[in-house]
């Protein structure tokens, strides 16, 4: 059996529809973050007596977007369905929701998610997706544990979500982090959620050993920290187990570095599920669902099979490329600046994009939108690299100018850093180093890997500004 084969992980996600300007049943503004406590609301999102909720359309166009994008089975007549619970969040005492059961449907059924960890490529099954309002925010001073109090913000109350329910099909962490991955990236390219704003894709996870009861991981807030729950999880519940402790079904919360126990975990029957009685049943039809597929723009696996086709990258690279929209929105602006690019320069701007912008971006906690990184800039750097003007080592150095948005002619200018490439100079300098280190030099005749260190002395004497290539060539004819 190998180390994950008896965990059974399942996934909730609620995806909050950024790209809407109002809420799901009222016109207050959906746009709360930043904004003073408690100014966005209303009597229907504040669940005041007598007030009437109204669907908003647009939400429903978006929640299709979505179900078309992961191959879901859009149901043409759904309900919604009161799930009662108390909690300061619901000022309603229940949230307006959905239900599958007793005669209700879910938004659409099924649909499928396909992930790829260590070569192995696995199809992960969608239960449904569904449409709900969320909860207001509780505002903690400092941990969850040991906040003297807790404040509660109605701007976020009756926000849209959609939530993705997958069926139990993961088996490990790095399947969950995949699986995350492609989904945010599906979501990122129907353009109805920016992923990347707080509080906007929020994960639930579900997880047990074989033969024993189930824990809720809630509001997990990045894909690293569900990986690190579920980690926590794992060896938690096998440690009770070997201990001999009878695991129970409950709700706990990821603190960071570990899992705590919040309440014991609610049965279905607990929240009373009924209809909305002041909503009307929601109906589509194929005319309406197909206006929506029309406009629907071009998905990640779509993209990444054109990039193969295209501009000849190899399946891997195309797949990084395209998993974040935004980094292959900037590659395709790049490439209409430069027609006259071969495979070989594709190739390095695309590892130019994955590497060192995406390491600067991960490093700075950010997106590449939110930089004054233009397309040229990196076009540039490849035509600099190409023609031999500056090395690898001297373009690294140019990303933090690159990211302020200065022009890599300007950034040269101001460095003065340029490959080296005269002969005379650079066996000056060759035969220089060849003198200060004899040892190394008589032990080339032995190890024809020793040039490798003459090299490097060359390189740290024109603080890598020799042309490599060069370089090498004038030590073997000296060393000979």
């Amino acid at each position: 059996m190998s180390e994950h084969e008896d965990v059974i992980i399942g996934l909730e996600i609620h995806i909050q529809l950024t790209a809407l300007k109002t809420k799901l049943f009222c016109s207050c503004s959906s746009d709360y973050r930043g904004k003073a406590p408690n100014t966005h609301t209303c009597p229907i999102c504040l669940g005041l007596p007598g007030s009437l909720p109204v669907t908003n359309e647009k939400a429903i166009k978006f929640a299709t977007r979505l179900a078309l994008a992961l191959k879901c089975t859009i149901n043409e007549r759904f309900y919604f369905f009161r799930k009662n619970y108390y909690y300061p969040d619901l000022p309603k005492g229940f949230q307006i929701s959905q239900y599958n059961r007793a005669g209700g449907k879910a938004f659409a059924d099924r649909g499928v998610i396909e992930i790829e960890v260590d070569g192995n490529i696995k199809e992960i099954q969608l239960n449904r997706i569904h449409l709900e309002e969320d909860p207001a925010r509780i505002v903690h001073e400092g941990s969850i544990t040991t906040s003297p109090h807790a404040l509660i913000d109605y701007n976020r109350s009756g926000t849209t979500l959609i939530e993705v329910v997958s069926e139990p099909d993961m088996r490990s962490p790095a399947e969950a982090r995949e699986y995350l991955k492609q989904l945010m990236s599906i979501v990122q390219y129907t353009e109805i959620c920016d992923p990347n704003l707080e509080g906007a894709f929020r994960v639930d996870a579900n997880i047990s050993i074989k033969g024993h009861d189930r824990s809720e991981v809630k509001n997990i807030n990045s894909i690293k920290e569900v990986e690190n729950a579920l980690s926590y999880e794992i060896k938690r519940q096998k440690l009770a187990i070997k201990r001999g402790a009878i695991l129970i079904q409950e709700t706990r919360h990821w603190d960071g570095d570990k899992t705590i126990s919040l309440r014991t975990k609610e049965f279905e029957a607990d929240y009373r599920y009924f209809p909305e009685q002041d909503l009307v049943p929601f109906e589509t039809d194929e005319q309406f669902v197909d206006k929506i597929r029309i406009k629907l723009p071009e998905m990640p696996k779509e993209r990444k099979e054109r990039y193969q086709r295209d501009y000849l990258l190899n399946e891997f690279d195309a797949g990084i490329l395209v998993l974040d929209k935004q980094i292959a929105d900037f590659f395709e602006e790049g490439i209409k600046l430069e027609k006259s690019f071969r495979p070989e320069e594709y190739k390095l701007y695309c590892n130019w994009l994955m590497n060192q912008v995406s390491r600067w971006l991960n490093e700075n906690n950010t997106n590449i939108a939110n930089t004054k990184l233009k397309p040229e800039q990196i076009v540039d750097i490849v035509k600099a690299l190409k023609e031999n003007v500056i090395s690898s080592k001297i373009a690294n150095s140019f990303i933090e100018e690159m990211m302020k948005g200065t022009s890599i002619q300007e950034i040269m200018k101001k460095s003065g850093k340029k490959v080296i490439s005269d002969e005379n100079k650079l066996e000056s300098l060759c035969k220089e180093v060849i003198k200060e280190n004899p040892k190394i030099a008589a032990d080339y005749k032995k190890n024809p890997k020793a040039i490798q260190a003459l090299k490097g002395k060359v390189m740290g004497k024109t603080r890598g500004q020799a042309d490599p290539k060069k370089t090498e060539e004038l030590l073997k004819i000296l060393l000979k």
